[in-house]
């Protein structure tokens, strides 16, 4: 029989962490963290990382498993996410996938193939010419010109996901977009997947009181060390967090402004996982607010009993 796998989504901030704790008490199950963020070693603070205490004794994995300095793809998390499924049924735990990137979340449940794809290195080569070229904006308009649909789930910035995105069009002469909307199909788990969404009001207001929080705990100096130890244009640094404060340390603007934008990018995130999960996966939602968390997680706990029977 295929594993069951539990899947907690939904926007940054909103208590997914929390909930999968409470899933995983409850039905034995260990976590795996859905976040492609908190796989990097020492960059704890900006990810929004899970303490020893918020764990409560449950094991939690895909979490500190990369240095700052190295590269990971939607298809290495797919490859060492469905190996922990299966390692953690074959214990007769449960698997609680909590949170995160959406693409790598669906990617994993319906077993997307697109990223198999080989790279070839002189395509990647002239890609990075015509980059210096035309600059990232550039090949950005270029890749909206190709494929819209994919271009309009990239940000702008995200000069990673632009590449590749092209990279897959020149080598195959199939768009990105076609690879996922063929990949959709029939999962090799039995996934149920929970969603928790929040008055975006109170959601922003959450976000903003998270930043200020991560400060008070020390993400200036957390990214201030990796901006020391020349990590800046690796693709860790490119992360929500992170890529906000470096032009703080490089003299550009003010720290008031970095943690603004911060906060700003936080809440443009949130709006963005919110519209994928909505328009990309089958997710039972529910709706919580800092007034009705207990109430909420023992009616989606009672849900969950009854969807796997």
């Amino acid at each position: 029989m295929k594993p069951r796998v539990i899947s907690v989504v939904g926007p940054t901030a909103v208590g997914k962490s929390k909930l999968g704790v409470e899933i995983a008490k409850r039905f034995d199950g260990e976590v795996i963290s859905g976040d492609s963020m908190q796989i990097y070693k020492t960059m704890d603070i900006g990810t929004a990382k899970v303490t020893d205490e918020e764990k409560q004794g449950i094991p939690h994995h895909m979490i500190d498993i990369k240095e700052p300095d190295e590269s990971f793809s939607v298809a290495e998390f797919q490859y060492e996410v469905q190996r922990l499924i299966h390692e953690i049924d074959a214990r007769g735990k449960l698997p609680v996938i909590v949170g995160g990137t959406g693409l790598y979340i669906q990617a994993t449940l319906y077993n997307f193939n697109f990223s198999k794809e080989k790279k070839d290195p002189s395509i990647i080569k002239r890609l990075e010419q015509e980059k210096e070229a035309i600059g990232l904006d550039g090949l950005y308009e270029r890749l909206r010109s190709i494929d819209p649909p994919q271009a309009e789930k990239i940000h702008p910035n995200n000069e990673r996901r632009i590449l590749r995105a092209l990279e897959v069009y020149e080598t195959t002469g199939k768009v990105m977009s076609d690879y996922q909307e063929q990949q959709t199909g029939e999962s090799p788990f039995r996934p149920i997947v929970i969603g928790l969404e929040m008055d975006r009001s109170e959601l922003y207001e959450r976000i903003n009181k998270r930043v200020d929080q991560m400060v008070e705990e020390g993400l200036v100096e957390e990214v201030g060390r990796l901006y020391e130890e020349g990590l800046e244009d690796h693709q860790s640094m490119k992360a929500i967090g992170y890529k906000e404060l470096i032009p703080y340390f490089k003299g550009e603007y003010n720290l008031e402004r970095g943690i603004e934008l911060l906060k700003r990018n936080s809440r443009r995130y949130a709006k963005r996982q919110y519209t994928y999960f909505k328009n990309k996966m089958d997710v039972s939602w529910y709706e919580v607010s800092e007034e009705n968390y207990h109430d909420k997680f023992a009616t989606i706990l009672a849900d969950l009993a009854g969807m796997m029977e």
